[in-house]
């Protein structure tokens, strides 16, 4: 089943429009969503939605509440996020690092007390489209083990980098720290599918590929096993300090994934030189790395983003692919 992109834009519209939101925020937090959505994450489009309109009918979401901030010096700020809609958060919190790169050539702010913010690579897009290179992170709730240990204890906190190129065609990557995130599981599971390679243990304490059995345990594995495990404890105390704000513990301890701590960095590359050179380095690496030859016979070698323009452009000539189960429960709100 497909739906039209402006379909699902105005169905998310309506039901938060519902829960509190004003008119303008409304569509801007809906247009979030039905984005993600469009470029193939459906795990942080409708698939997510359901579960923040819970968070919304439970109070963990206040629809009104923006960020503000609170210490500034040069190019870097620190904001608070008053538990407010993460995603529309993130926007501004990423709108005002923009406005700081361009007048210092760098701009960071530190976004605390936020909520979660979605699909990260929204932001890391967001600031590639301002032709500015954007580097930010989110820790999340205790979701996965550090490297040997049985019961969870860090984040899968992911990591977004983009470089911008001036067709729109930016090269971007968007990772979860662990195998696969928590959406991908549940995309995989709904579409009866198995994952492609081991992602995490099942209750038994056994490796598997069914992506069922890995959200009933929580035990997922890092990327890189260790190395991703410590890539995540390193991101997580570097984004409490910045923020002061809430660890990746402290979080575990509200009962919701709420209260995040979040770090927005752009970087504007034409302080140094024409976008067109910005352009021939980016061209270059990529056409390098596409020119290896396949391991498989007809396969390919992608960038990373590359999917997400080949997405675009389906799903909006053809519409988007939804599970039929998450459309009808959107449908019914």
């Amino acid at each position: 089943m497909r739906v039209p992109y402006e379909t699902m834009l105005g169905e998310f519209e309506r039901v938060l429009t519902k829960y509190g939101f004003s008119p303008d925020r409304a569509h801007d937090a809906a247009e979030i969503f039905a984005q993600n959505s469009l470029a193939g994450v459906f795990s942080h489009g409708l698939n997510r939605f359901p579960v923040v309109v819970d968070y919304l009918r439970k109070g963990g979401i206040d629809p009104s509440a923006e960020a503000e901030c609170t210490a500034s010096m040069g190019a870097i700020e620190r904001w608070d996020g008053h538990r407010g809609f993460g995603p529309l958060n993130a926007k501004r919190a990423m709108d005002r690092a923009i406005e700081l790169a361009k007048q210092f050539g760098i701009g960071m702010v530190a976004l605390g007390n936020n909520n979660h913010w979605m699909r990260g690579g929204t932001y890391g897009w967001q600031a590639a489209d301002a032709g500015c290179i954007g580097i930010c992170w989110s820790n999340t709730m205790p979701n996965m083990p550090a490297w040997g240990a049985k019961e969870r204890c860090i984040g899968n906190n992911p990591p977004i980098m983009a470089v911008p190129r001036s067709n729109g065609e930016h090269i971007m990557i968007d990772c979860a720290l662990s195998q696969f995130s928590y959406g991908k599981l549940e995309t995989t599971r709904l579409a009866g599918k198995q994952l492609p390679v081991v992602g995490g243990y099942d209750e038994d304490g056994n490796l598997t590929t069914d992506p069922g059995a890995i959200e009933k345990s929580w035990r997922m594995l890092p990327i890189g096993y260790w190395k991703g495990s410590g890539l995540s404890i390193l991101l997580d105390m570097i984004a409490t300090v910045l923020t002061n704000a809430n660890s990746v513990s402290k979080i575990g301890t509200f009962g919701d994934e709420i209260g995040l701590s979040q770090v927005m960095i752009a970087i504007d590359p034409s302080r140094f030189q024409d976008a067109s050179v910005t352009d021939s380095i980016v061209d270059a690496i990529a056409t390098d790395v596409k020119s290896a030859k396949p391991v498989h016979e007809g396969g390919e070698v992608r960038c990373p983003g590359e999917g997400e323009h080949r997405a675009r452009r389906d799903h909006l000539a053809n519409g988007i692919p939804v599970a039929e189960e998450k459309w009808n429960e959107v449908l019914a709100m």
